[in-house]
């Protein structure tokens, strides 16, 4: 069994704060969503970017060895955290920029 830790990464957001930043809540579930996709894909491209220095074009799995450099890489990327938690807080913080398709 999975051992949950008492420190949750789920935070409790104030709808009325959300729907301010917007006027409508559903528009800004959905620009958070898109600039949470843009984070998710620019911190895909850099870890890729850094573990891609570690790929070996040797198939033999015996001269595979654990590297412990790019294990401490990985275990940096997965403690950051979630692109939905950081689009929502650049959201609020009003770090992120946006125009309804009736402005257009």
């Amino acid at each position: 069994m999975k051992h949950i830790s008492s420190t949750s990464s789920i935070i409790t957001r104030d709808l009325d704060k959300l729907e301010y930043q917007s006027g409508n809540i559903y528009q800004s579930v959905a620009i958070i969503s898109k600039r949470a996709r843009q984070i998710a894909v620019e911190m895909k491209e850099e870890l890729s970017g850094k573990l891609a220095e570690f790929a070996s074009s040797v198939d033999n799995l015996e001269e595979i060895f654990e590297n412990r450099e790019q294990i401490e890489i990985s275990r940096h990327y997965e403690r950051l955290p979630k692109p939905t938690t950081i689009a929502t807080d650049e959201f609020l913080e009003d770090l992120v920029s946006f125009r309804s398709r009736e402005e257009e």
